[in-house]
């Protein structure tokens, strides 16, 4: 279990909207990317950061869709410096394309896109979708951007990585005998909340590995958000779904309201140089142990996401599958 320490607050809390997070901030000069922030809470994402000043790039699979989000966000803001690139976080090919395109520094990466699916699929390379979208995508993006990274915190005395974890997690740590459900029987609900606990334990060893270049990374948990990503539930997730809004699991929030915490993690001065945690509605969320019921426990952490030795294990899982050699980047310091 992590070693206990005072838990980091803010003045912002689940009624908080991501404009609430930036009100008077100037970030002019700060390069940012969003992925996935064609719909969902990564628009209004990307709309805050927009207000600051500051220069953000939407990474999305529909550049059209894309591109529509940032005209808008560029007349409700009065910013110009949104960009839209192109990224599809199943194709190597095209991560490895966006991250040659960047050019300079990168001060924040949002890791906002993920996915939800009823049933089993598959890449190319055989990877169950959820963790090859949510966890496997972002892992190779950041690792690709990491000098990028680097470059923007010897800039301006820090980068941040925000990673976006869900209270799912809570459902199943990383099953690193069968992460892809070659052997046991496919379960949508258990594959998405592996992947949600891969992004918290990504956050906890990118920190490690990365903290001494002056990158941290946080995970967050935005909260219950009405999106694209409920389309495809079974029955059985929609059941879920409800029944933990009936005993008070949950409240629905706005778009705005579900970036809140992700604007928290990328600009709030709290989490300036201090990374690994994981934070729900603006701060820092209580440790929970791995037997605590989701129900009783909605605003905690398992500690199953918060792991060292899983997150050093999962940084390497990952770093075999997508091919990626154990570099100075990558190795521990």
């Amino acid at each position: 279990m992590p070693t206990p320490h005072r838990l980091i607050t803010t003045r912002f809390d689940a009624s908080s909207t991501a404009d609430d997070v930036v009100a008077g901030l100037d970030l002019a000069g700060v390069r940012a990317i969003v992925t996935g922030a064609s719909s969902g809470i990564g628009v209004e994402t990307a709309r805050s950061l927009a207000r600051t000043g500051a220069e953000v790039t939407l990474a999305v699979r529909n550049t059209s869709a894309g591109a529509k989000t940032a005209e808008d966000i560029a007349e409700s803001t009065g910013n110009g410096k949104v960009h839209v690139s192109a990224l599809d976080l199943v194709d190597s090919s095209s991560i490895a394309e966006f991250t040659h395109r960047w050019t300079g520094p990168l001060h924040i990466l949002i890791n906002n896109a993920g996915v939800i699916v009823s049933d089993l699929v598959r890449t190319s390379e055989g990877w169950e979708l959820q963790f090859a979208t949510n966890h496997l995508g972002h892992f190779a993006l950041s690792l690709g951007l990491h000098e990028a990274l680097a470059k923007g915190a010897r800039e301006r005395g820090e980068a941040r990585i925000v990673s976006l974890s869900s209270t799912g997690h809570m459902r199943s740590p990383v099953v690193f005998d069968d992460i892809h459900f070659e052997r046991r029987e496919y379960d949508p609900q258990a594959a998405y909340s592996q992947s949600k606990t891969a992004n918290s334990l990504f956050a906890v060893e990118a920190t490690r590995r990365w903290a001494a270049d002056g990158i941290v990374a946080n995970a967050v948990n935005p909260g219950g958000v009405s999106t694209g990503l409920q389309r495809d539930f079974t029955p059985k997730q929609k059941d879920y779904l409800a029944a933990a809004e009936a005993s008070g699991v949950f409240v629905y929030k706005t778009a705005q309201q579900g970036a809140a915490t992700t604007l928290v993690a990328a600009v709030a001065p709290e989490f300036a140089r201090t990374g690994g945690h994981y934070l729900d509605d603006g701060r820092e969320a209580y440790t929970v142990g791995n037997d605590a019921d989701l129900f009783d426990n909605s605003h905690g952490v398992k500690e199953w996401a918060l792991d060292p030795d899983a997150a050093q294990q999962l940084w390497t899982v990952s770093l075999d599958l997508i091919g990626h050699p154990a570099t100075r980047e990558t190795a521990a310091s």
